[in-house]
């Protein structure tokens, strides 16, 4: 049992900061974290691991020579081993380039079975990279799984759907993105932190991969950030106070001119 856990450090959301006069993000000094989603999907495939009583989990990540960083963090709790794909060639990759990548670094470990990834990223928000790869792979994947059960070459998950869930057996190998509501992620030992701190991390670059060198960075992004803006701060409303007997011909008598278009 192979099992491949896709991860990406992002900015902590909470230390984000804006610079107005250029509207870019202002990255120095702000701390990276895993994607949280991510930590989710490092502990399904520690559980699958040990479901299964055998087999390894390999988390992978694209990015910067920091991204070790939060290589050893998952390594840390108990991760068998880590690749990190690092090369300029990368560098301005959107969700598409990123998936060919991703899915190169997959097709180069060969035999995989399982491949998790957290639902979306925070920083983009986009959840297409994990579907993405999987359709470069062409294996099959399903989206937002709140519970998967291995059953020797199949997967049996439930799909968080907006009027429920699905019940769905998935021959393997597989992709799933994985929800918050799977599990919750363990905490790594002294034991874990020592020896993640002395781990080899294995670092493929372009040259390593089968790739065609348009499809990556910025050139192979078929899509791209034309600006990024904070927005603008809006007013404070009107607070109608009071019973609703008394509000509602307030509230009444100061849309009516919005409704009928007579506001300044």
């Amino acid at each position: 049992m192979r099992i491949v856990v896709l991860i990406k450090q992002v900015p902590d959301t909470t230390e984000v900061r804006m610079d107005r006069e250029t509207n870019t993000l202002i990255r120095e000094g702000v701390p990276s974290i895993i994607n949280p989603f991510d930590m989710y999907a490092l502990e399904e495939g520690l559980r699958m691991r040990e479901a299964a009583g055998e087999g390894t989990v390999t988390v992978m990540s694209m990015g910067p020579p920091q991204v070790e960083d939060a290589l050893r963090e998952a390594l840390s709790i108990g991760i068998d081993d880590a690749i990190l794909l690092s090369d300029r060639a990368f560098a301005g990759s959107d969700t598409w380039s990123t998936s060919y990548t991703l899915a190169a670094g997959v097709r180069k470990l060969g035999d995989v079975d399982v491949i998790l990834c957290g639902k979306q990223a925070i920083d983009g928000d986009t959840a297409q990279v994990g579907p993405g790869v999987a359709r470069l792979l062409g294996i099959p994947q399903v989206a937002y799984v709140k519970a998967a059960a291995l059953d020797g070459a199949e997967c049996t998950v439930e799909r968080m759907m907006e009027d429920g869930h699905d019940v769905l057996r998935v021959p393997l190998p597989a992709l799933f993105t994985v929800v918050k509501d799977i599990n919750e992620p363990r905490l790594p030992s002294l034991k874990g932190k020592m020896k993640a701190k002395k781990a080899e991390i294995t670092v493929w670059g372009a040259a390593d991969l089968d790739v065609d060198p348009a499809e990556l960075g910025l050139d192979g992004s078929p899509t791209r950030v034309m600006k990024i803006f904070a927005p603008e701060l809006k007013a404070g409303g009107v607070v109608f106070e009071g019973e609703t007997e008394e509000t509602v011909p307030k509230l009444v008598e100061e849309l009516l001119p919005i409704l009928r278009g007579e506001a300044q």
